[in-house]
């Protein structure tokens, strides 16, 4: 797409080369940002130069995210470090498992609602949505952190500080509750700012983890389809990385039912057990490929009943992912045919083999060339930080709007290390930095969004 824009440069009178100076950005006869540039040629005083330019994709991102009061406020972000690191504490303090979301999302309304956000509410799933109402209604940008953990609700939660290694240790506390924390404070952000070029959505949903299979996303999407444009993820690690290609993944529970009986008179009766891991001793033997990549993890088996005892039951969980659609279809395949083989062999001893589909993540992308991969990008530069591009894909959220031709990408706040561990820590000095990531692409985000109706 080519849309026509005409840029005025408001110059004041300079008469050195590299002078900052206002940039107003005009599209439709109506003024959309004012943002800083350089002036690359000398000046005089009160004159306006008119330039005629097409806008294609990339070629105007940088002006659009520094907006003054943008930089502004992306400035303030070092002297909010505390309070963003508030904001991770406290999310992380209540727990939220998979499916159990309710307090930590009862809360997260809470603070939406104090910074005077509108439309916030809190669906049944629970996912929190509030709004940051724009010039425009739609095209309208979403940006999410999802507020599920791995960990069950028994867990200890206790932090513990490093301040001489800045970092900050504790289970959840890169994910996500940083994410979570980002998007509290983007919202409180952006209250204080003029109006953004279009509506955007704050969306602090429920069932990223494990068996959630992007719950709160896919209803999200839902919900918004209609006007939404564009999509940021947050995550609260990972803060070098633009995730803009979705991992397709599949998983699968195995359950088997036996007679069983008596270890010792009933030796000989078939065991759900046994026919259990000889089934899966053939699932690891698969061999799938290397281009594109391919995977497969029996994350977890369990059955039996005693040591002494022939097992009724047992069932094991496997996940199958790769980074495309075909090559996973094909693991597939062949995982559902050495289950048929094996419904086959034992069913005339009674032993009933089911398999049920538990999780289906779709697969999409964008290119690397797409605008909103280049602006995060670009954002990243402004703040020091060149992504990583072998880690552009991903299983994450943004896998859903991805799946449906949205154009989405997922980046992180901070660094970190130990995910999905107890010991999981994130990098507390970077949180400034991260914010001000965030700030940028989501106001550049909005703009370009506002030019594509």
């Amino acid at each position: 797409m080519r849309t026509k824009l005409f840029l005025f440069l408001g110059i004041k009178r300079s008469e050195a080369v590299g002078q900052s100076l206002v940039l107003v950005v005009e599209a439709g006869g109506r003024q959309l940002l004012q943002v800083r540039c350089t002036c690359k040629v000398r000046c005089t005083s009160e004159e306006r130069i008119q330039l005629r330019i097409s806008y294609r994709g990339g070629r105007i991102m940088d002006e659009l995210a520094y907006e003054s009061a943008v930089l502004a406020a992306a400035a303030a972000f070092t002297e909010q470090q505390q309070v963003l690191l508030d904001h991770c504490r406290q999310v992380q303090q209540i727990a939220a498992p998979t499916g159990s979301e309710h307090r930590r999302a009862k809360w997260v309304a809470e603070q939406l609602g104090q910074f005077g956000l509108a439309d916030v509410t809190v669906d049944d799933l629970p996912n929190v949505y509030a709004r940051v109402p724009g010039q425009r209604r739609q095209p309208a940008l979403l940006v999410s952190a999802h507020t599920d953990t791995v960990f069950p609700a028994e867990t200890d939660l206790t932090l513990r500080d490093e301040p001489e290694q800045q970092r900050l240790y504790g289970p959840g506390v890169g994910d996500n509750a940083t994410g979570v924390a980002g998007l509290l404070t983007l919202g409180a952000t952006l209250r204080q700012l003029p109006p953004p070029p279009v509506d955007i959505w704050l969306v602090a949903n429920c069932g990223e983890e494990g068996l959630g299979d992007l719950l709160g996303m896919r209803a999200a999407v839902d919900r918004l389809a209609d006007r939404l444009g564009a999509c940021i993820v947050l995550e609260g690690t990972g803060f070098n990385r633009v995730v803009h290609r979705a991992l397709a993944s599949q998983r699968y529970r195995i359950n088997v039912r036996a007679p069983g009986g008596h270890s010792w008179s009933d030796f000989g009766a078939a065991s759900a057990v046994h026919v259990l891991v000889q089934l899966a001793a053939e699932l690891a033997q698969l061999r799938p490929p290397t281009t594109p990549r391919t995977t497969f993890n029996i994350g977890r088996i369990s059955g039996g009943a005693s040591v002494n005892t022939i097992a009724q039951t047992a069932e094991l969980e496997l996940d199958l992912r790769s980074e495309e659609s075909a090559a996973l279809q094909t693991i597939v395949d062949q995982t559902l045919a050495i289950v048929q083989r094996y419904q086959q062999a034992w069913r005339e001893r009674n032993v009933l083999i089911e398999s049920k589909l538990i999780g289906d993540r779709p697969g999409g992308e964008i290119e690397e060339a797409h605008p909103l991969v280049q602006a995060a990008y670009r954002s990243l530069a402004s703040c020091g930080v060149t992504a990583t591009p072998g880690l552009s894909m991903s299983s994450t959220d943004a896998n859903i709007p991805l799946s449906r031709g949205i154009p989405a990408v997922c980046i992180g706040i901070t660094e970190g290390g130990n995910a999905h561990r107890l010991e999981e820590w994130i990098n507390t000095a970077l949180l400034p930095l991260g914010m001000r990531h965030l700030l940028q692409l989501t106001w550049w985000a909005a703009g370009w969004l506002a030019l594509q109706r």
